[in-house]
């Protein structure tokens, strides 16, 4: 996935804007951490994987899915944006987008999606 790539599916979502989180670039939803972009290695955070998916992530796919001891101990795992599907990125952000937005947001995302 190319940057241009994964900024369209981030923004995409209702409220998505570019931001900070501790300082570095990220992207917010309703001003919640919703992803970013690590600079030193392109890899992307992706928040609310538990840490037995994490686990198997990084064992089926170690060229896309890994984690530095920073993460480790948070529920995320970290995924190198260069071969990670557009479609699981979407994927774990839907997951992320549904725990952080507003109901209303949420809501009208839905009905939305419901009749794409």
């Amino acid at each position: 996935m190319t940057h241009d790539e994964m900024e369209a599916i981030v923004l995409a979502f209702p409220g998505a804007t570019k931001g900070t989180s501790y300082g570095k670039p990220a992207y917010l939803v309703d001003g919640k951490f919703f992803t970013r972009l690590r600079r030193d290695d392109a890899s992307l955070v992706l928040m609310d994987v538990s840490f037995d998916e994490r686990e198997m992530l990084m064992e089926a796919e170690p060229g896309t899915f890994h984690i530095t001891p920073h993460y480790r101990d948070y529920p995320s795992v970290l995924a190198r944006m260069e071969t990670l599907h557009p479609g699981s990125f979407r994927n774990f952000l839907e997951r992320r987008f549904r725990k952080i937005a507003k109901k209303t947001a949420l809501k009208a995302w839905e009905k939305a999606q419901a009749g794409a």
